[in-house]
């Protein structure tokens, strides 16, 4: 997440920062995570084709892009709340997803069952929820700068779409290798990413 990008910083430094290519930056920077669980996403699933991956994509990408809006709403008011409680709520989210993704992939392998060539809506939304609710602290930290929310917001989800969609087609040459265990490797993944965003923060 790029919520560590400001730490550190004075609000002179952050507002000089705030130039196109440092959006930008800021933008691939806070893909990242959903670039990682893209991957264990990929991994679990039968086969992809690019639709599928850009569909996983878009919806990252949308969520990613609100959640810095919101934050930037809440403003000033409500800014050390969001800071201590953002990315314990991300841990808890992707490491309850995950911990179900490895319970699936240990269960035992009938033939009729098969991997999904593509997953729920709802899945796909709560893990972009859990990868991007970090967003919303730096969102609050925008609130305080010059910047343009409705730009910094769009490069953010374009910059996410872009990433899952690779991250997704990188996870499918991946679970073709691991077979059934992708799951697995899928949830240990996204409770990788929970324990990253958490430890950022200390």
């Amino acid at each position: 997440s790029g919520v560590c990008v400001y730490r550190g910083l004075n609000m002179p430094d952050r507002i000089n920062l705030m130039n196109p290519i440092a959006l930008l930056l800021l933008a691939f920077a806070m893909s990242t995570d959903a670039f990682a669980a893209a991957i264990g996403k990929g991994a679990s699933l039968k086969k992809t084709s690019f639709s599928e991956a850009l569909r996983m994509g878009v919806i990252f990408g949308s969520i990613e892009a609100i959640t810095p809006v919101i934050g930037w709403l809440i403003g000033k008011s409500a800014s050390s709340y969001v800071e201590t409680w953002a990315h314990w709520i991300a841990f808890f989210l992707l490491v309850v997803l995950g911990l179900y993704m490895i319970y699936e992939g240990m269960k035992p392998v009938s033939e009729e069952v098969e991997k999904p060539s593509s997953h729920s809506f709802l899945k796909v939304s709560l893990t972009a929820i859990g990868t991007s609710i970090d967003a919303m602290a730096v969102g609050v930290g925008l609130a305080f700068i010059n910047v343009n929310i409705l730009i910094a917001a769009a490069l953010i989800g374009l910059a996410t779409t872009f990433m899952v969609t690779l991250g997704v087609m990188l996870g499918r040459t991946i679970g073709s290798v691991l077979g059934h265990r992708a799951e697995i490797f899928g949830g240990l993944t996204l409770i990788t990413v929970g324990v990253w965003i958490l430890l950022g923060h200390f």
